[in-house]
């Protein structure tokens, strides 16, 4: 099938290889990986950028993998991991192209985008419904929890049961409010049975192998894991959102690069204005709350708005103390009108500590309106610091980075160099991003970095190199082959070490110059804002001109 395909994609495989050899050549912090022999016909490419592999290590909490190429049948077997930033908009991970389909080829690519990000583990992963991939997942992260993407289920139950959907119209309806609209795993379970009794469909074998994979998409089951869902049907969509525009199924291999490049231009311009929205814009406030206030110079905008909206929800869902031990006390909370819809939330004073039964927290990292009910009743006036989600807030990428998942390094000395150049890196990314914000922060942060280059070359005259400094073994300058194989890292001599150092050194040198596009993007965007709130005068005054005529 490999061979099969690579031919398909004719010479458009080498451009793409030429592309991201260049691309490491100028930023040695950019990877890729080639899974297969040494003609490169039989295995699949990877790669990530150094943002990307930043933004990782900020939101790799819970991580999308898209292969809509499979089901949509695309020109090219383009593949993506992607997340969620602090703005709830997709972020890039990483791409593939996936020149063989097998649990092998799907193992390799897992594994390889694993090293490339530090062997941090996700909490949870999205993917399509596809058993290769899902053995694949299985395999190389035992511990993260995989989801199977709704939308994808319910569009291949349509299609499997198109004579029920024709001749009983109301099934696909009650179908999405069994799944969507369950809370519990019970109600999940009464309500399945009166769906296949109502429709006679109990013997129907593709509903039956879809309930013994509820586990892995009908929500009721899931919502003690994180996957930054702002609700139950938020991301009930295909999960090609980042690259949704950009490239489809009439995209070719020689378009497939630029394309690329306009999707991850896009939605950083977006994330910029984003940010300048977040930080120059204040939200209307709802209530006299001091949490609302707290709340607003905390969040992002958007995660803001949704915070909002469940304090404010508080005002018609009243806690009511069903029960109190003395170390914990039990509210039942419910809004008026729909007391059989009651939650029940948990509550230690002491700790300042609750849970509710929505487990919305849980589950989207928002805290929800059954709490805040509690907080309220309690006069607790503030947010406690536990029910904040750094990565829902405007100081995401300050700071120490989520390592949720991180395990103790092996104490040798290729692990040692790899963590070292892996810190170096992720540390000079997020002084590009906070060097550009200002003029004048970015004057500092230049006049900041050419002292640092200047202790460098002093320390590199200087320090003797250690023997600790033995291998590299970051993906750079290598391609990967066979699924599975590591590749063994020679200890390096002297000179090599010499060359890292100087590599380090144009790094820092590629940064210099990317914090000039940084600030040029920045000038643009605040000279659009400037322009918007230029037009919106204009447009005040008009009106205020008609007013008086």
């Amino acid at each position: 099938m490999s061979a099969t395909r690579h031919r398909a994609l004719g010479g458009g495989v080498n451009h793409v290889l030429d592309y991201l050899r260049q691309m490491q050549a100028e930023n040695p912090s950019f990877f890729y990986a080639i899974q297969g022999d040494n003609d490169h016909t039989g295995g699949s490419i990877f790669w990530v950028d150094a943002t990307s592999r930043m933004n990782y290590a900020y939101f790799g909490d819970t991580v999308i993998f898209d292969t809509t190429y499979r089901t949509n049948r695309y020109r090219v077997p383009f593949a993506s991991f992607t997340g969620l930033n602090h703005h709830g908009q997709p972020v890039l991970f990483g791409c593939a192209l996936i020149l063989n389909d097998s649990e092998a080829s799907f193992a390799w690519l897992f594994q390889t985008w694993l090293h490339a990000m530090s062997d941090r583990r996700p909490i949870s992963i999205t993917t399509d419904p596809d058993r290769l991939i899902q053995m694949a997942v299985t395999q190389v992260l035992p511990e993260t929890r995989l989801r199977f993407n709704r939308w994808s289920i319910f569009k291949e139950t349509q299609e499997k049961l198109a004579h029920i959907y024709q001749s009983q119209p109301t099934f696909e309806i009650e179908f999405k409010k069994c799944v969507n609209e369950t809370e519990t795993i019970n109600e999940f379970e009464s309500s399945w049975v009166l769906l296949l009794e109502r429709y006679f469909v109990m013997d129907n074998e593709w509903l039956q192998s879809m309930y013994n994979a509820r586990q892995q998409w009908v929500p009721a089951y899931m919502r003690d894991t994180f996957f930054g869902d702002f609700s139950i049907t938020e991301r009930n969509i295909g999960l090609n959102s980042f690259f949704e525009g950009f490239v489809n199924a009439s995209t070719t291999i020689q378009m497939l690069i630029k394309q690329y490049e306009k999707a991850v231009a896009s939605w950083h311009e977006k994330e910029l204005k984003s940010d300048y929205d977040t930080t120059n814009t204040s939200p209307v406030l709802k209530t006299p709350s001091p949490m609302e206030k707290q709340a607003a110079n905390l969040y992002t905008r958007r995660i803001f708005m949704k915070f909002q909206e469940e304090l404010v929800e508080t005002l018609a869902n009243p806690a009511t103390k069903i029960d109190d031990s003395g170390t914990v006390a039990t509210y039942r909370v419910a809004k008026f009108g729909e007391e059989h819809k009651a939650h029940t939330v948990n509550f230690t004073s002491f700790e300042m500590k609750a849970n509710c039964s929505c487990q919305m927290f849980e589950h989207s990292g928002i805290i929800c309106r059954h709490i805040l009910a509690v907080f309220r009743a309690k006069n607790v006036l503030t947010l406690p610091s536990q029910y904040v989600l750094k990565r829902w807030t405007r100081n995401a990428k300050i700071g120490d980075m989520q390592d949720e998942h991180a395990t103790e390094l092996p104490n040798n000395s290729r692990e040692s160099l790899t963590d070292r150049s892996n810190t170096l890196r992720q540390e000079a990314i997020k002084y590009v991003e906070e060097g550009a914000k200002s003029i004048h922060i970015y004057n500092v942060a230049m006049d900041a970095l050419q002292e640092a280059l200047k202790k460098v070359s002093s320390a590199k005259n200087q320090s003797p190199v250690s023997a600790e400094d033995g291998a590299l073994s970051n993906g750079r300058n290598q391609e990967l082959h066979a699924a599975g194989d590591t590749e063994t890292v020679a200890c390096q001599s002297a000179d090599e070490k010499e060359k890292k150092i100087r590599e380090l050194t144009t790094e820092l040198e590629s940064i210099n110059r990317r914090c000039e596009v940084y600030r040029a993007n920045l000038l643009a965007v605040l000279r659009d804002m400037e322009e918007q709130k230029l037009k919106l005068s204009v447009k005040v005054q008009n009106a205020r001109l008609n007013l008086r005529e």
